[in-house]
């Protein structure tokens, strides 16, 4: 077990049962308004700068872990911090389409061209960082690198689940409508993504749009 999965373990089947026990029952597939279905992704998809922070747990379908997440997005720059309250423990991974750096670890950093495959090979994890970017505010990631994306859309001509390049993305919950409107977007707010043995379930508690690392 590394020791990433080793601090972050003990926290992890807390964070599941509460995400199972929250997660809305699921209604069948309602009709879509496709134009504001596509305005409303266009909205999401134009926020580039970001920054969210919540909960996260990952599983590779033996080890799993979870702890608290704090991610930044600038464009395709990212600063991604997770830690874990109980151990005091945490690791940071930043970087961009070019490359990453893995601080925090057993070793040292690690630096890699491949971000998810320095992952794996790190921790074991299977975790889409560079298309979880567009996945965590309900978008498709860039076809030309992963394919296209098949949308079903929920209540408010919003996605209830998204499937590309192998994985399934389902967003049990979503922002509240606001009762006036805002420049932001309403964005998920639980977003669980499977492949195979893999699972990536983040909970969001704020949200906060046009925010560099």
């Amino acid at each position: 077990m590394s020791r990433i999965t080793a601090f972050l373990a003990p926290a992890f089947a807390a964070l599941l049962l509460a995400g199972c026990v929250s997660q809305p029952a699921r209604g069948p597939q309602v009709p879509v308004d496709e134009a504001q279905a596509r305005a409303q992704e266009q909205r999401r998809a134009a926020m580039s700068d970001w920054s969210l922070s919540g909960r996260l747990a990952v599983s590779n379908g033996k080890q799993g872990g979870s702890g608290r997440i704090d991610w930044q997005q600038a464009g395709e720059r990212y600063t991604i911090s997770l830690s874990a309250p109980v151990t005091r423990q945490s690791w940071r991974l930043s970087g961009d389409d070019a490359g990453a750096r893995l601080e925090g670890i057993e070793g040292g950093p690690r630096e890699g061209d491949d971000v998810e495959a320095m992952l794996r090979e790190a921790t074991g994890w299977d975790i889409p960082v560079r298309a979880l970017a567009d996945w965590v505010r309900g978008v498709g990631a860039d076809a030309d690198r992963y394919g296209p994306a098949q949308v079903v859309y929920g209540p408010g001509n919003r996605p209830l689940s998204l499937a590309q390049a192998g994985w399934t993305i389902d967003y049990a919950q979503w922002q509240s409508e606001p009762a006036e409107p805002v420049a932001a977007p309403v964005l998920p707010i639980r977003v669980t993504a499977v492949r195979g043995g893999a699972k990536v379930r983040l909970i969001v508690d704020q949200w906060t749009p046009d925010s560099a690392p």
